[in-house]
């Protein structure tokens, strides 16, 4: 456990953003009797040069905010119905573990189910004592797929891990293409990267997407694109790329496999069929292609938003072939990035202890599925305990998670710093610290540096941290392996202590103690040995083929979500919260004024629909209502919604008959991806009217 007892009451304080965001900035706290009064970047922070966002700059808010848990909490009313009664940690500890053992007993450890995410990037809060404990338990494993899973499986395919260019290297690039993710909101800094090669290089910046978002709105060019068919504009560039002689012929002979299976495969994606499908002009796709063979060092950063469809991973798979066609790998500031997180891997099975699991066969529920689980696995999960997430807001199917968590006979737990619409649901409730009240490491999967969080401030009220809290469980569970005894220091010696991992060699917690971020000693990846089964980028994948995908980079269709509802629904990020992280905060709601529903004029028009009108969207699986934003910064037939949005009237009763209003992830489908157990999330179908 941390100690508090010497933290000074004034002063600035070394921190890191704890957000599930690529850009991990390095963070200056201004602290003031005992409370931070002021969040500011760390200027001499190599990458992120003390430029944050508004979600950080007012985070202390967050966690000085009077709505923040301070002590358990034990359910007192009915479920969704947020009634609850203080109680002190040791009858909450009893509670659950008297529980658990009971449920042990009758139905075995798989009836227990743990759900956690990354809310707290820190690498100890999210998978350190945490996993020892469950693994340990024997309950039921997480799949956690709901984020880049799908992606991460596509671009391995190609690349054998997760690896791309240093983005510190990309003030170099003359042609940014940033496709399928919304970067001001959601990679800022990959953004100022962009800006300055812009200014002093005249680098072009080009944006794909299916919304014209604030990233959209500061490209030099802008392409619209129709949802789920990037993969087939990718293989229509190929297709010029390859007919027009643009194409890196020394490179693909001594980096690739299969370049010429896929010189022949992408014939068939001419540009006028591609435009078809992708609804960008034709001669659009000549101009992208022409602009990515002849300009030189080409980037392209891919993005989140085309992996949660159907076709996710086939399509971070096809893109991540592209730098490998023109010879961008060997040029300083070009080839891609989906993630940098191969090379920061730590010692995962030191920090989780996979071997604790050894002689359990426990099942894996996909996090996408968890409604299902809830109502109809079996035999059936009768505890949930959930902590990093709330997933009665951000997981699929919303209306499904929220039923099976009204279930009376379901015993659940939920350890956070709100209590949010899933605590709502809990018996019990535990309060958390907040990541500048902890110790823990990060690992960005953008930039190459590591960094170190110590406590800045005492935890509020009687909150532990999920390291502790574990601890605690574990020792209430007759647990007496020396791993739940381990401090946070030596956690963290542990995980960075990575034999397989050259790139970590001389980061160590000693280091980080005392220069708080340090960066890895990373190559380029050419000339070099990809961990790919050649070595090489495989254009062309027997592993694909042995594991049932097509070899050869596909456009595969989405699936039918229903013909009888013509829109394709897209509930991508806002700006100013992160999934349903800030949603409940009066100043990031006020920031962002209120759910929109983008959509095209032209469908406005035919449906009688003027901008600032109310509408009402739905669907098989529920409706909502938002506000129409009238224009041209969607195609006609697509619909855009952004942010996940705090419950306003809370749920009518256990049966959810009545939703909230702004709550889009009913209408998001929960079917799984084509690779790695992915989302779904943007490949559902909806109807929309004006509200009479």
């Amino acid at each position: 456990m941390p100690s508090y007892e010497n933290l000074p009451r004034d002063g600035i304080f070394h921190a890191v953003c704890p957000l599930d965001c690529p850009d991990q900035c390095g963070l200056l706290l201004h602290k003031q009797d005992g409370k931070i009064v002021k969040v500011e970047g760390d200027p001499e922070h190599p990458v992120t040069k003390g430029h944050i966002c508004n979600k950080v700059r007012n985070m202390a808010e967050r966690f000085h905010d009077e709505k923040r848990l301070q002590y358990p909490l034990k359910r007192v009313g009915a479920k969704g119905e947020g009634c609850f009664a203080r109680i002190s940690w040791d009858e909450a500890l009893s509670t659950i573990t008297d529980h658990w053992k009971e449920l042990i007993q009758t139905d075995g450890p798989e009836s227990i189910l743990l759900y956690s995410f990354y809310g707290n990037m820190g690498r100890l809060a999210a998978e350190g004592m945490d996993r020892r404990f469950w693994n340990r338990l024997g309950a039921s494993r997480l799949d956690r797929t709901i984020c880049n899973s799908a992606g991460a499986v596509g671009y391995k395919y190609t690349m054998g891990g997760s690896f791309g260019i240093d983005p510190e290297d990309t003030i170099h690039t003359k042609l940014f293409i940033f496709w399928g993710i919304n970067a001001v909101s959601t990679n800022m800094h990959q953004v100022a990267l962009a800006q300055k090669a812009r200014r002093e290089n005249g680098a072009k910046i080009v944006v794909i997407d299916v919304h014209k978002n604030q990233t959209g709105r500061l490209a030099d060019w802008f392409i619209p694109i129709l949802p789920g068919t990037d993969s087939a504009l990718a293989l229509g560039l190929m297709h010029i790329l390859f007919d027009e002689n643009m194409v890196d012929e020394d490179f693909l002979k001594k980096y690739t496999v299969g370049h010429e299976e896929l010189r022949e495969h992408v014939k068939q994606y001419d540009p006028m069929a591609v435009s078809e499908i992708t609804g960008v002009p034709v001669d659009d796709v000549y101009r992208l292609a022409r602009m990515y063979g002849t300009t030189s060092p080409s980037f392209i950063r891919i993005g989140n938003g085309p992996q949660h469809h159907d076709n996710g991973g086939m399509f971070v798979r096809t893109v991540s072939c592209l730098p490998a066609l023109t010879g961008q790998w060997l040029v300083k500031g070009g080839g891609a990035l989906k993630g940098n997180s191969g090379f920061l891997a730590h010692n995962a099975a030191r920090l989780q202890r996979p071997d604790f699991l050894k002689n359990k066969n426990t099942r894996s529920v996909n996090m996408n599925l968890l409604g299902d689980a809830l109502l109809t696995l079996d035999p059936p999960v009768n505890s949930l305990y959930v902590y990093g997430s709330n997933p009665a807001v951000v997981a699929p199917s919303s209306r499904k998670v929220r039923e099976g968590l009204a279930r009376e006979d379901l015993f659940t737990v939920v350890h956070d710093l709100f209590l949010t619409e899933t605590a709502k649901y809990a018996d019990i409730v535990l309060p958390a610290t907040s990541s500048f009240e902890n110790t823990d490491f990060y690992t960005s999967y953008w930039h190459h540096f590591v960094q170190l969080q110590q406590p800045v401030i005492e935890p509020f009220g009687e909150a532990k941290s999920n390291v502790e809290v574990f601890r605690l469980l574990a020792e209430r569970m007759g647990f007496t392996d020396t791993a739940f005894t381990e401090t946070e220091a030596e956690m963290i010696r542990g995980a960075l202590d990575n034999p397989q991992n050259p790139y970590l060699d001389g980061v160590n917690y000693e280091v980080l103690a005392e220069r708080h971020y340090v960066k890895a000693d990373v190559k380029p990846l050419f000339p070099g040995r990809l961990p790919t089964p050649s070595g090489k980028i495989e254009l062309y994948s027997e592993r694909m083929k042995k594991d049932g995908y097509p070899p050869l980079p596909t456009y595969v269709q989405l699936v039918d979500d229903g013909e009888e509802f013509p829109f394709q629904f897209v509930p991508g990020p806002n700006h100013n919260f992160l999934n349903s992280t800030f949603s409940n905060n009066d100043k990031h709601v006020s920031l962002e004024k209120g759910p929109l529903l983008f959509m095209n004029w032209e469908d406005a028009a035919r449906l009688g629909i003027e901008d600032g009108e109310q509408v009402r969207v739905w669907n098989h699986r529920g409706e909502v209502e938002l506000k129409a934003a009238v224009g041209d910064s969607v195609l006609s037939g697509v619909v855009v919604t952004q942010g996940l949005w705090a419950d306003e009237t809370g749920i009518s009763d256990a049966t959810v008959k009545t939703e909230t209003k702004h709550l889009v992830n009913i209408l998001t489908p929960d079917r799984i991806a084509d690779m790695g157990g992915g989302a779904t999330f943007f490949s559902g179908r909806v109807a929309v009217e004006k509200l009479q």
